[in-house]
C-alpha cells in the first residue's frame, strides 16, 4: 500500500497527542495516511505495552488511518544507528510516502529527539538505491521522501508553519482518550496508577491550549505546529494563509 503520509512516532499516543488533527484533515481531503510506531512504549508508568497495542489499534480506527504498525524497538534504548535506520528504511521503501512526520527536534523526553533524527537519518537513506534492502525476500526499490515535518510535542518550538485542524479538534481529543491508561479520562476506573506529567486532568488541557495558541496565529481556532529542515518553496503565495 503507497501512503501520501507516513507518521513516524517514538511511542505510541506520540502523534495523537502533536499531529492526530494533521492526520485527520488530511485523510478527511482524501490521502491515506499511516502511523509506524517506533516502540510499544514498554516503559511507560502506567499501563503495559500489550494495553498500549489495543489503545494504539483503537485510536486507528478513530482516525481511519490506512495502516499502523509498531517496529517494536527498544523504549528508552533505540539508537539512531546501523540497525534501526535499515529498518526505518524498510518502512518508508514499503510505503513510499510523498510526506513524512516525525518527533520534534528535541523535547523532555530523549526518545522524542532521537526519533526526529533516525527517521531524517532514514528519509535521505531510503533514497540510496546501493542500501539494498528486503522485505518478505523481495528487494525494495530506492525510495526518498518529497518532504519531511517534525511536529511540536511538549516542549515550546518557534513552528515554520502550522496546519489548521479546528474542525477535527473534538476527534483528535477521541483519539488521545483512546490512551486511557496513560491520560485523564474521567471515566470511572480507567485513572488508576501512579500520577505522571501526562495523567493529570490539566495535561488535556494544555493540549488544547498549545492549539489555541498556534490557531490564534493564523485566525482559526485550533493548529498544529511543524517545523521544517529545509526551505518551503511555494508557486502561488496565494496559497499561503
Amino acid at each position: 500500500m503507497k501512503l501520501d503520509i507516513l507518521v513516524l512516532a517514538a511511542h505510541p499516543d506520540d502523534a495523537e497527542l502533536s499531529c492526530s488533527g494533521t492526520i485527520l484533515s488530511h485523510i478527511a481531503q482524501g490521502y491515506k495516511v499511516g502511523i509506524v510506531d517506533l516502540t510499544r512504549g514498554e516503559l511507560g508508568t502506567r499501563g503495559s505495552a500489550e494495553l498500549r497495542d489495543q489503545e494504539a489499534a483503537a485510536s486507528a480506527k478513530i482516525m481511519s488511518l490506512s495502516v499502523r504498525e509498531n517496529l517494536a524497538f527498544e523504549d528508552g534504548f533505540f539508537q539512531n544507528d546501523r540497525q534501526h535506520q535499515l529498518e526505518v528504511v524498510k518502512v518508508i521503501r514499503k510505503y513510499r510516502p510523498e510526506i513524512v512526520l516525525c518527533n520534534a527536534q528535541s523535547d523532555r523526553h530523549p526518545d522524542h529527539g532521537k526519533g526526529g533524527e533516525l527517521a531524517k537519518t532514514a528519509c535521505f537513506l531510503a533514497g540510496l538505491p546501493k542500501i539494498e534492502t528486503r522485505l518478505e525476500g523481495e528487494k525494495q526499490e530506492a525510495w526518498r521522501p518529497k518532504n519531511l515535518y517534525q511536529y511540536i510535542q511538549s516542549n515550546y518550538i518557534q513552528p515554520d508553519f502550522v496546519v489548521d485542524c479546528s474542525d477535527f479538534w473534538e476527534k483528535k481529543v477521541a483519539a488521545i482518550r483512546a490512551f486511557s491508561s496513560q491520560f485523564h479520562t474521567g471515566a470511572a476506573g480507567s485513572d488508576e496508577g501512579p500520577q505522571t506529567f501526562i495523567s493529570t486532568a490539566g495535561f488535556i488541557d494544555f493540549i488544547n491550549a498549545r492549539g489555541r495558541e498556534f490557531g490564534q496565529h493564523i485566525g482559526v481556532q485550533y493548529a498544529e505546529g511543524f517545523t521544517t529542515i529545509k526551505l518551503i518553496g511555494v508557486k502561488n503565495i496565494f496559497d499561503l494563509s
